[in-house]
């Protein structure tokens, strides 16, 4: 590892999200990632927990930073000289002015998607970045773990191949079943957004990225509605729209944390992409680790190809199934800390995260008009 990473790491926010997800990936990555040097909450009790789990899975004692203490507070945090790097996995709307404290203290910045509450904020947000930051060599990017999937990037892949042809048509349809007692919803700046779009807005941009990932042209406009099923989802909880994308093909977008019922989540859910020469399919299933002997989720491509003969006559339907296991978070992670060494995959672009953020944006405003999604950014 480079001197850019030896210098160590911090974890920005104590929630849910840092413990189940960004902590495992660090320990996933081992060596690949900086030493975590220290852990910063607004509370004291949720850092030390924070840094209780990463002292058990990392094997490392980070130091703790907290709000009650200014003398143990954020600022104090990124006045070290051994911290080059943060990992900030904040509520929605505190996260842009952390983003630029950090970088204005001379630190790289991996920040939790959505890059921003809303497109003008974000547009701004990656302007400040692009003109005071990025000259001085620092580095930004946005931690969506959908963009990062390998599942999304086989099938973007399939499909730049031309294993189905010209694509013609699409359907991304996500529903998902959050009651009072998620863990989710029991978050307290979900349970009271001060955001745009509440769950469509923080879980919507997921589905968004698989998308930009996978479709070969940009998705430039957008018709659509919202409406709010669920009291406790407030302000909106489903999205439908239709999309056209750059080079004329279209498709149906829906997005639910309305299901009645559990079981209404698997019914019809995924990503299906019909070409000239055939479609594929990305399905979210589990998988049995033979090594583990437990079950694991993947993400599963099926690819259906179409042959045909010398005369154009339609033959037997070719399939390729590709399962890849799901690790986003670690990637992302990964793909951050080479790009401090200078190895920039393009991965986690606060550009291309905008565009998700556009996408939602669009969804909750459109009411049925057309909103063309390449002029919502530069507008803003």
């Amino acid at each position: 590892m480079s001197t850019s990473n030896t210098a160590g790491t911090a974890i920005l926010g104590a929630g849910l999200f840092a413990k189940e997800a960004h902590l495992p990936a660090l320990q996933t990555l081992g060596p690949l990632a900086p030493k975590l040097r220290a852990v910063y909450s607004r509370s004291e009790k949720s850092a030390r927990e924070l840094a209780a789990q990463a002292t058990t899975l990392l094997n490392t004692s980070p130091d703790v930073y907290f709000d009650e203490n200014p003398s143990l507070n954020l600022d104090a945090l990124l006045s070290r000289s051994d911290i080059s790097s943060v990992i900030v996995i904040l509520p929605i709307t505190q996260q842009p002015s952390i983003i630029l404290k950090a970088l204005a203290a001379g630190k790289h910045v991996l920040s939790e998607k959505p890059v921003a509450p809303d497109v003008a904020s974000g547009a701004k947000l990656i302007s400040q970045y692009e003109t005071q930051y990025k000259p001085k060599g620092l580095v930004w990017r946005v931690a969506e773990n959908f963009e990062a999937e390998r599942g999304f990037i086989a099938a973007g892949r399939a499909i730049a191949t031309g294993k189905i042809g010209k694509v013609t048509f699409f359907s991304s349809r996500t529903v998902n079943f959050i009651d009072k007692d998620s863990k989710w919803y029991k978050t307290p700046w979900r349970t009271i957004p001060d955001y745009q779009g509440g769950f469509l807005l923080d879980g919507g941009v997921h589905s968004v990225a698989a998308l930009r990932v996978i479709l070969p042209s940009a998705m430039t406009h957008l018709s659509g509605f919202t409406s709010l099923n669920k009291e406790w989802l407030a302000p909106h909880d489903t999205i439908n729209t239709i999309i056209k994308n750059a080079d004329g093909s279209h498709g149906i977008f829906e997005l639910s944390f309305a299901a009645p019922s559990p079981s209404r989540s698997d019914a019809g859910r995924g990503i299906v992409i019909t070409g000239t020469d055939g479609w594929l399919e990305v399905q979210q299933t589990l998988a049995r680790d033979l090594i583990n002997n437990i079950e694991k989720p993947i993400f599963r491509v099926t690819i259906k190809s179409a042959t045909r003969d010398a005369n154009g006559v339609l033959g037997p339907e070719k399939e390729e199934v590709i399962d890849e296991p799901i690790r986003g978070v670690e990637l992302e992670q990964a793909s951050f800390f080479a790009a401090l060494d200078g190895k920039d995959d393009g991965l986690g672009s606060p550009l291309g995260t905008l565009k998700d953020v556009a996408i939602i944006e669009a969804a909750l405003t459109s009411g049925g008009a057309l909103i063309d999604l390449e002029k919502l950014i530069s507008q803003s």
